[in-house]
């Protein structure tokens, strides 16, 4: 027999705790559950790679309520991050429960249903927060089975001394592979190869490239759009890696192999390159899978929304998701997602939320 509960929660990364957090404060403390597939707290931050310190990630910013004790910066972001999302989810007795995976959510009238692999829940309203670390980005590329190196992603990587003196492809344009790129740099041979152009930026300053970049993010997703990498709106910046690996040469850029073979992959050019790993640091993407069921997707592959609400099924929420990628985003999404909650479908005196029809889209030609 399915549980009970007015909201329910999935993912207990910094997005759900926020959403987590504003529940409880708004008196719905006895009325919501976050259900979160990891055994530990610390969302995707516990499984990010152990050279990966405080002082190199890219932002990480306060829960609401419980301001970051002092760290050291040389500490492992796997380790200092989960330490402070245990200490909040203890500190504000929230009602996480954990290991469970959500398998699906549908529709039970007025109820929504979340099955999951320690039994389903009837709810009102989802907040999703399932963010991206178990959805990576894998290509495909020709000959990809016969290579007889190591393949392995982003999310696989754990040190680079395990590559050293080997040859080693990294794939990707984004933070990590800037990152990764300059760490197995030290101890290895490289090659970095990307579909675009590396774009690097000297300066990202918020109150200028931050709000264009959230005001085209925002447009993807009313529109209905796939949403890209953060990278994709903003550019790389010269951050102290970056330069440390431009430094050693390994910033010389290659454009992407057109097929693996046994022993290395050919070039653009058509020559041939030994190689003994390839690290696919090609990204992620939003981990939606349990809401296929609800046929949330508009025509142009995207989920149509407004704010955080779904356009086509409003009691259903998205944090941590299209502009609220980042942290400080995660936070505000969890906000906004609750009141928007409060003012729409947990109010006793309204009526059932109608979805809301997607915007005309301009229409336009190529020139």
């Amino acid at each position: 027999m399915a549980q009970r509960t007015t909201v329910t929660v999935i993912g207990a990364g910094q997005a759900g705790l926020s959403a987590a957090y504003h529940l409880q404060r708004r008196g719905l403390g006895d009325s919501f559950v976050v259900l979160d597939a990891d055994a530990r707290p610390g969302g995707a931050w516990q499984h990010r790679w152990a050279a990966l310190r405080m002082e190199t990630v890219n932002g990480i910013f306060d829960l609401p309520g419980m301001p970051q004790p002092a760290v050291d910066p040389r500490e492992s972001s796997s380790s200092a991050v989960p330490r402070y999302f245990a200490a909040y989810e203890r500190a504000l007795a929230l009602p996480v429960l954990r290991p469970v995976r959500v398998r699906a959510v549908r529709r039970a009238g007025e109820d929504l249903l979340v099955e999951t692999d320690r039994g389903d829940w009837l709810t009102r309203a989802v907040i999703n927060a399932t963010g991206t670390w178990t959805n990576p980005v894998l290509p495909r590329y020709p000959g990809a089975a016969s290579f007889r190196g190591r393949q392995l992603h982003t999310r696989d990587y754990v040190d680079a001394a395990e590559f050293a003196g080997q040859r080693v492809a990294v794939v990707g344009g984004g933070i990590s592979a800037v990152q990764q790129l300059e760490e197995i740099s030290r101890v290895a041979t490289t090659f970095w190869y990307t579909r675009r152009e590396p774009v690097f930026i000297d300066e990202f300053r918020p109150e200028h490239e931050g709000r264009a970049t959230i005001a085209k993010v925002i447009a993807d997703v009313e529109a209905g759009r796939p949403t890209g990498s953060v990278v994709s709106y903003t550019g790389l910046g010269w951050t102290g890696y970056a330069r440390a690996a431009q430094q050693r040469g390994a910033l010389r850029r290659r454009p992407m192999f057109t097929a693996i073979e046994p022993f290395g992959v050919r070039e653009a050019d058509g020559t041939r390159t030994e190689v003994d790993v390839i690290l696919w640091a090609t990204g992620f993407k939003a981990a939606l899978a349990h809401l296929e069921p609800l046929g949330l997707r508009g025509p142009l592959g995207g989920i149509p929304m407004r704010g955080t609400q779904v356009a086509a099924e409003p009691r259903i929420h998205l944090i941590g998701y299209g502009p609220s990628q980042s942290t400080v985003g995660a936070n505000r999404a969890g906000r906004e997602a609750v009141a928007a909650l409060q003012r729409t479908v947990l109010r006793p005196d309204r009526a059932p939320v109608q979805p809301v029809a997607p915007r005309a889209r301009a229409s336009s030609r190529s020139t």
